[in-house]
């Protein structure tokens, strides 16, 4: 697994005014939440990957955020033992992503999961709190990161 290269990859953390966090339920993986992410396709800037996802993720369009952060840095993770050669092709051992921190400048209709590959079953707010409880937990400590990294932009009383 080592030698294996890591995904790369791009994470958009959407809050709303109040600094809630989008989550959504994973129609494959019933009772595992999480952001939006996606792979980097090729020729394509993290920022435009990170806009493309959220789009055919949730339908939340370009125009309907601000972009408000991203991370310093790549983040890393490696998959489950059970998990690697079953995703990706078995081409990868995990995934390095730069993640950004947009805000929802829409009414919450703007999230529609019935995307043309629907990701989601369903989605909520949640605080930082919560989103770090929901996550699976081979992903918490990447979250944690991107969420302590994201706290100064979000509302005091969302913050983690």
């Amino acid at each position: 697994m080592s030698e294996l290269p890591y995904r790369p990859c791009v994470g958009v953390a959407l809050c709303n005014a109040d600094g809630l966090l989008f989550a959504g339920e994973r129609i494959d993986t019933p009772g595992a939440w999480q952001m939006p992410q996606g792979g980097i396709d090729a020729g394509e800037q993290p920022l435009q990957a990170a806009l493309r996802e959220m789009e055919e993720e949730i339908s939340v369009p370009a125009s309907a955020v601000r972009n408000l952060a991203k991370t310093a840095d790549w983040i890393t993770y490696d998959l489950p033992d059970d998990l690697v050669g079953k995703v990706w092709g078995g081409r990868y051992r995990g995934q390095r992503q730069l993640w950004f921190l947009f805000r929802l400048q829409a009414p919450d209709g703007a999230v529609n999961l019935a995307t043309r590959h629907p990701e989601f079953r369903t989605w909520r707010w949640m605080t930082p709190a919560d989103m770090l409880t929901a996550i699976v937990p081979f992903k918490r400590q990447v979250y944690a990161a991107v969420l302590d990294e994201f706290a100064p932009h979000l509302p005091a009383a969302a913050a983690p």
